[in-house]
């Protein structure tokens, strides 16, 4: 199976995703629209990520319109999809529903709490890696998947197909001291009142890897059902 992943900064890169689909022998094709400006095509995407980014699906730029005419067209064909932050924004605008300022910017690690007992295996309680200040609404066809203290909108379900976060589980180690390093000046601010050290001292749950992954099986899971 061929999945294409949507990477949109440097920084902030698939994670354990690449570790699930290591594991099932799929695939992986990583494009760079930002940078190169290049979409896969709909009839080559067996299953989608949309990965986060510095952007906004409000800003006025080419390719992040280009983007979500391919979510459309997947969307039509019932293909899986995951999104994470501005990933998962980028599904909802698609759908028709406004991304906005959330009620507090959120950067750090904290709590999030499962709202839906939709997919096996998930704790009720979860520490992810928050990294936004926007947030999207739940589309009316989903349900609410996820929420923290300070955003009810943390996560949703679509359709047996699609999963989208505005938080992070897919981040490792690695990838935590990656964002750290090259985007701290974007830890200034946020409600969660956490430094660079807090963030890097955090160790990344072991649950969240485990977490990934059975969303991942769940959206694939649904696409087996046709």
């Amino acid at each position: 199976m061929r999945i294409n992943i949507l990477q949109h900064t440097p920084n902030e890169g698939p994670g354990s995703i690449l570790d699930w689909a290591q594991l099932h022998g799929h695939q992986t094709y990583i494009y760079h629209p930002y940078q190169f400006g290049y979409l896969p095509q709909a009839s080559e995407t067996d299953m989608l990520v949309i990965l986060g980014g510095p952007m906004s699906p409000n800003d006025d730029l080419t390719w992040i319109k280009e983007e979500r005419h391919l979510i459309q067209q997947l969307l039509n064909n019932d293909t899986p999809m995951f999104g994470a932050c501005y990933g998962a924004q980028q599904i909802t605008k698609t759908l028709g529903y406004p991304v906005i300022k959330a009620p507090a910017k959120e950067v750090g690690w904290a709590p999030v709490y499962l709202q839906a007992n939709v997919i096996s295996g998930i704790p009720e309680k979860l520490t992810a890696l928050h990294w936004h200040e926007e947030m999207f609404e739940i589309p009316a066809q989903a349900q609410l998947l996820f929420s923290s203290s300070h955003l009810k909108n943390q996560g949703f379900v679509m359709n047996h197909r699609i999963v989208g976060l505005q938080f992070h589980f897919e981040p490792q180690s690695d990838n935590v001291r990656e964002m750290v390093v090259n985007d701290f000046p974007y830890i200034k601010g946020t409600v969660l009142q956490q430094t660079a050290a807090d963030i890097l001292n955090t160790p990344v749950p072991a649950e969240n890897k485990n977490v990934m992954f059975k969303i991942l099986d769940y959206i694939m899971e649904g696409a087996s059902l046709e």
